[in-house]
């Protein structure tokens, strides 16, 4: 899969912050997160999750094409929205150090181990992980997150 290189700013923690609604100053004040246990500000656990905004194939409207959106109603396609039949299960993220502005990420992603298991209303449960290693300026190894994702041999009937 393609690597993907991102800065970490400042303000990209201050509003990651925000839109998870972490009010921890370590995220958005300099002299309180100076005097604290990390010593200057650093990003929130999740943070990496933002590597989707750096993504030139992520979900995100474009122009002269349809997109069904996350907002309250369509935008732009009909009845229901396309599905891969697939949910996102669980994710564990694993740090080696605080992410912190001036940090360059490059996230690459392979693929991890796959699954099967049985289910009475969706028949066989096909999981599978994916791994995406996110390395600073230096190479080194900061955060790996382990994304687990599943798909369903066949709808659930909702009676």
């Amino acid at each position: 899969m393609a690597k993907i290189t991102f800065p970490i700013e400042a303000s990209h923690i201050l509003m990651f912050a925000r839109a998870i609604g972490d009010t921890n100053p370590v995220y958005h004040d300099p002299e309180t997160a100076k005097h604290s246990e990390v010593g200057g500000i650093i990003a929130p656990p999740t943070f990496t999750a933002a590597v989707a905004q750096f993504n030139p194939d992520g979900s995100r409207p474009r122009p002269g094409e349809k997109w069904f959106g996350s907002g309250k109603g369509p935008t732009g396609i009909e009845g229901k929205a396309p599905s891969t039949g697939g949910l996102n299960a669980e994710q564990h993220f694993e740090y080696f150090r605080p992410l912190r502005p001036g940090d360059v990420l490059t996230a690459e992603t392979r693929p991890g181990k796959t699954w099967e298991r049985e289910s009475k209303r969706a028949g066989k449960l096909l999981f599978s992980d994916r791994i995406t290693e996110f390395r600073d300026q230096n190479g080194e190894l900061v955060v790996s997150v382990r994304s687990v994702s599943v798909k369903t041999e066949r709808p659930v009937d909702s009676s």
